[in-house]
């Protein structure tokens, strides 16, 4: 390991002098740019100023490390002529580059940026220094976290180095990659857009066995405690594709209740539980006193449906919990199957009692799901991967807010039926258009998703509701657009159902309010451009 360089150049520069007197004891000479040589040789660690080997820096210290002759020491190869070039222009190889960037993405969502800032804070030096180093197959480093990484691996004697080594280049280039993109996106204004995204885990196949290998990424960059990267399983096989797509369904759901809860009260959410079948939430129940009825509810919403299903609580799940998730409504010495459970903490026997013969339910954990409140949706924007390329939306943020001038509400209304039009209308704008839900007691009890009309919607919402045993007179329901026809909230009516969230837009929007005024249902309308409900198209 001796004579070996290593060029270190940072923008952040927490940790980067115990990295360099780490290299230094294994033999390393230390190449450093202007500000992180003065940082370096201010804590007493030897460096040579790069400067040294450029001259002085030009264009107000705009051009310093691209330099051919930073570019030359990274991109020598390994050849008798390559190094005598070198040593004939009195240059150093460099064998490890540690480069972090100037923040770029922070400077474009900064309040008060300009084009000027944001250009000021465009790097161009570490992309280039980064790319030089990959192309070399040089030691580079882009990510902090991977520094003393590279330290262990170089006193274990550089095990395996070729794969070692391309990882690092490679995940250089998909962050100098990430970077680039950044800017394009900004200075065109949207025109040009995309995704770098790194291999969280490798499924056996996606939606149908015949589509394999599948793959969750997660995007480079992305620090959002809820990603689906940041939820980590513990008991059971590695999540399927379709787990991961109920998850994503589930969060959205899980985050439109927290958001609609903490807005229509003192910021408080309660106890939620959550269950999915193919991506529909088939279970939902709140208690803001007891996590034990939020579950016996949820489960009781569908028996059949839950079955194999996914389950997502905003609350830690104990052994007596995970007992009444497997064994309620089933009968007597029988546990129900379950494909995975979602919560921010298991206990060790709450994990004994969900597990699976050949690991057939997935135990996952995030502790972020505990914290939800307002700011907890997911405001990135949606992609859609279509022929050719992507279609890409704003995400669902739109939260029903019951005070909005623009509401117009016809009949009275209690608060508890508001709180279950809360419930109803999280589910609803959270499952496959179209929809109706019917909700009662803050538990779902029926949930029409995906049909062609409305109407349908409404006797599928029944059916099940009825089918799973619920007594409907007295619930509500949540319909994701307008009802074209007053055919739909005949059918509610007829069912018993007393209070309907919906939107206006429908030129029958004056037949639909007779219709309910006739049958005593009170009625909340949205305008349908700013609430529609519509999902997963």
């Amino acid at each position: 390991m001796e004579d070996r360089t290593a060029l270190l150049s940072v923008y952040y520069k927490n940790g980067i002098i115990e990295f360099a007197k780490a290299l230094m004891a294994l033999g390393w000479q230390i190449l450093a740019s202007g500000g992180t040589a003065k940082h370096l040789l201010a804590a007493g660690v030897p460096v040579r100023d790069i400067g040294e080997i450029v001259g002085e820096p030009i264009l107000g210290h705009r051009v310093v490390t691209l330099s051919r002759e930073i570019h030359a020491g990274l991109l020598a190869r390994e050849l008798a002529e390559d190094e005598a070039e070198l040593m004939r222009l009195g240059l150093p190889r460099i064998d490890l580059v540690c480069v972090d960037l100037y923040p770029l993405k922070e400077e474009i969502a900064k309040q008060g940026s300009t084009r000027e800032s944001v250009i000021e804070k465009t790097d161009v030096g570490g992309p280039t220094m980064l790319h030089s180093g990959a192309k070399g197959e040089r030691i580079v480093i882009c990510d902090p976290s991977d520094r003393m990484k590279v330290i262990e691996w170089l006193k274990a004697g550089c095990p395996d180095e070729q794969n070692f080594i391309d990882q690092l280049d490679a995940k250089a280039d998909a962050i100098v990659a990430d970077y680039c993109l950044t800017s394009a996106r900004y200075r065109s204004g949207g025109r040009f857009d995309g995704m770098v995204g790194e291999l969280v885990q490798t499924c056996k196949y996606g939606e149908n066995a015949q589509q394999a290998p599948a793959a969750l990424y997660r995007e480079i960059g992305n620090n959002d405690p809820l990603a689906l990267h940041n939820f980590q399983p513990i008991e059971g096989d590695l999540p399927s594709y379709n787990n991961w797509c109920d998850i994503d369904r589930m969060l959205q759901t899980m985050t439109h209740l927290a958001a609609g809860c903490a807005n229509h009260g003192s910021g408080y959410v309660p106890a939620i539980a959550i269950g999915v079948k193919h991506g529909n939430p088939c279970g939902i129940a709140l208690s803001a006193t007891s996590p034990e009825l939020a579950i016996r509810k949820m489960v009781s919403g569908d028996t059949r449906a839950i079955f194999g299903g996914l389950v997502m609580t905003n609350f830690p799940i104990d052994g007596q919990l995970a007992n009444v998730l497997r064994t309620t409504q089933m009968p007597e010495g029988q546990k129900r199957l379950l494909d995975g459970v979602v919560a921010p903490a298991f206990t060790p026997e709450a994990i004994e009692v969900m597990a699976r013969k050949h690991g057939k339910c997935r135990v996952i954990v995030n502790p972020a799901l505990s914290k939800l409140d307002a700011s907890s949706l997911d405001i990135q924007p949606r992609r859609r991967p279509v022929r050719g390329g992507f279609l890409q939306q704003p995400n669902y943020t739109f939260v029903i807010n019951f005070s909005d001038t623009q509401i117009e509400q016809v009949g009275k209304i209690s608060i508890e039926q508001r709180q279950d039009l809360l419930v109803a209308w999280a589910v609803g704008s959270t499952s496959n258009s179209n929809t109706i839900t019917l909700v009662k007691d803050l538990q779902l009890i029926g949930n029409g998703v995906g049909q062609q009309d409305r109407v349908g919607c409404c006797e599928l919402a029944i059916k099940r509701a009825t089918d799973a045993g619920h007594l409907i007179n007295g619930a509500v329901a949540y319909s994701d657009s307008f009802f074209p026809f007053p055919d739909g909230p005949e059918v509610l009516a007829k069912a018993g159902i007393k209070a309907i969230l919906a939107s206006s837009g429908s030129v029958n929007d004056a037949q639909v309010k007779a219709v309910c005024k006739a049958h005593n249902i009170a009625l909340v309308m949205v305008p349908d451009k700013i609430g529609r409900g519509f999902f997963g198209h």
